[in-house]
Formats: structure tokens, sequence, C-alpha cells
């Protein structure tokens, strides 16, 4: 019983120490800056005796950002897990996989189609993208019929993992290629525009933005918690998962679904930014073991931390200059990556 008492008592360390990293790095967050601000500047701000200057740069500029970097942080990394689980793969991840891509062809598309020069679609451009929630729509859509086309060229009587993840790697070299297509169709300023997003900056967050992103999360980070003794199942292998009852095409189709769900919102609002994804999952099952109902809000909880350290890292690193966030998650992801392919 000790032993029981004890195991259970491990397993909610390591959650609640990554949340109070959190915690300390988002409260350290609030005073760096362009405009510094002083513990008690923001202890006034938060109790409502702030200047109207300590106010803006608090609540219009700084706390937005930090939470949506959190937002898209969890939602890229609980992404990341259901690939690897899916695929059986721990090098699966959302860029990878061509998801993130689906779902940046889908944003560029509607900037394409919103653009002033662009005669068509009148009620498109009434909506605008400048709303995160028309951006999360068309980024779900192409992040769904990324994934679809992914499972449809894969499957040959079931779905290998090793074959998805290659076709993956195929439709994401083919969507990057359409992506810059697109592009070329633009005037500068959209192509700019869809370039610094395309980068992964989260620089012109707002509470619109946190808004919109904030349902998808709550719905969908709760859905998929429901499903991690699927995940646990698929894991696994189709054969035992299969002898354990479970429809394993159904199931992953569905999870499929909800990775471009939670992917197209992170980039929706973030912009196409990589390698959390694979990063986190990494982290999170070296700390906690491989069952998923801790594994999965663990991965949110350092997605998030990871997000909100790189969003830091590149606010300051080339100070007045600003490195968009995604660039800086690639600097470190991608020789992770290498160790990782080289490992296997």
């Amino acid at each position: 019983m000790r032993v029981v008492y004890a195991l259970r008592r491990k397993s909610w360390i390591m959650p609640v120490g990554v949340l109070v990293l959190i915690v300390a790095v988002f409260l350290v967050s609030l005073h760096l800056g362009a405009v510094r601000l002083s513990m008690k500047e923001v202890w006034q701000a938060f109790s409502g005796n702030g200047s109207p200057k300590t106010d803006m740069v608090l609540y219009e500029l700084r706390l937005p950002r930090m939470l949506l970097s959190l937002m898209i942080g969890a939602c890229l990394s609980v992404a990341g897990t259901i690939m690897q689980a899916v695929t059986r793969n721990d090098i699966a991840d959302p860029g990878i996989l061509g998801i993130t891509s689906g779902a940046g062809l889908g944003v560029v598309v509607l900037i394409l189609l919103t653009s002033e020069d662009t005669k068509a679609l009148d009620t498109v451009r009434q909506w605008g993208t400048d709303s995160v929630g028309a951006s999360s729509v068309a980024a779900f859509v192409g992040g769904a019929i990324a994934a679809l086309l992914i499972y449809a060229l894969a499957w040959k009587r079931g779905i290998a993992p090793t074959r998805l993840l290659i076709v993956g790697v195929a439709v994401n070299a083919v969507l990057g290629a359409a992506i810059i297509v697109i592009q070329l169709l633009m005037d500068k300023g959209d192509f700019m525009r869809a370039a610094i997003w395309l980068s992964g900056s989260i620089w012109s967050a707002n509470w619109s933005a946190v808004l919109a992103l904030l349902p998808w999360i709550v719905l969908l980070l709760a859905v998929i918690y429901f499903k991690a003794r699927i995940l646990n199942v698929l894991r696994l292998g189709d054969e035992l998962a299969q002898s354990a009852g479970l429809s394993v095409e159904k199931e992953r189709r569905h999870l499929l679904l909800m990775a471009a769900a939670l992917t197209g919102a992170a980039v929706a609002a973030g912009g196409g930014i990589a390698f959390v994804g694979l990063l986190a999952p990494h982290i999170a099952r070296k700390l906690v073991g491989p069952k998923h109902e801790l594994l999965l809000p663990v991965s949110a909880l350092i997605g998030a931390l990871l997000l909100q350290l790189s969003d830091i890292v590149g606010k300051h690193a080339l100070a007045p200059s600003e490195i968009p966030v995604g660039l800086v998650v690639a600097i470190l992801g991608a020789p992770y990556f290498i160790f990782l392919l080289l490992r296997k």
C-alpha cells in the first residue's frame, strides 16, 4: 500500500514541478521587455492602481503574447504526442508529417483571397484574416485535408506506421512547395506578411487571438485526454489493439483529425512553429513514462514552457531586433531531431 501511494505521489511531482516553472517564467516575463516594469508596478497594475502606460504595456502587449505562447505550445505538444502514438514512431511530429504545412497552406490561401488586389470572394474578404477565428477555420481545413491525404496515400490494407511517416514527409515537401507558389502570386505587402507569419511569430498577439484559441484548447484537450487509454493501446501495435476490441482505423482517423485541429489552431495563432511537437513529448516521456493519462498533461505543460522560454529568447537575444519564436525553436529542435535520427 505504501509503495502504491509513493508511486502515485511521485507521478504527480513532475507535473507540479513543471507548472511551478511555468509560473516562475511567466512572472519573470512580466518584467522583461523594451519597457522594464518593476515588481511594484506590476502589482499596482494587477490591483487596479497602475499608470496608463503600465496598464497598456502589461494588458495590451505582454499578457496576450505570453498567454498565447503558452496555449500554442500546449496545442503543438499534444498534437505531437498523438502523432507519435498513432505512428508508433518517436520522431513523428505535425510539422514533419505535413499537417503544419497543410494548415499553413490554408491560411496562405486565405491571405491571397482576402488581398486588396483580389476581386473574388468578397464575403471571405469581409471576414478577414485579421480574425484568428477565420484563420483557425482555414488552418483546420488545410490541416485536416493534409491529414486525410496522408492517410489515404499511406493506406494499403491498413496503415503501417513507417509508411505513414514516409508519406507524411513527402506530402510535407509538396505542400511546402505549394505555399511558395501561392506566395509568389501575392503582392509585396501580403508576401511579407505571409513570410513573417510562416516563420512562426506571435509578436502581434492580442486578446482576440487568445479568446479565439481558447475554445479549441478547452474542448479538444478535454476530448483527447479521455482518449488516453486508446492512445496507450495504439502504442502497443495494431494486432494487440484489435485483439483488445479496438476499432484501430476508426480511432486513428479520429485522432489524426484532432491532431490536425490542434495544429490548425496553433498555426492560425502563431504561424509555422516546428519541433515543439517533437521535443515536448520526448521530454515528458523521459520524466513520467509512456502512460498517456499522465503523458498528455505533462507534454502540454512542457510544450507551453518551451515556447514561453523560446519567445523570451527571441525577444531579447538580439534586442532591439526580434527573432521569430519559430526560428528559436528550430535552432533548439533541429539538432535534437538529427540526434534521434542517428540513434534510430
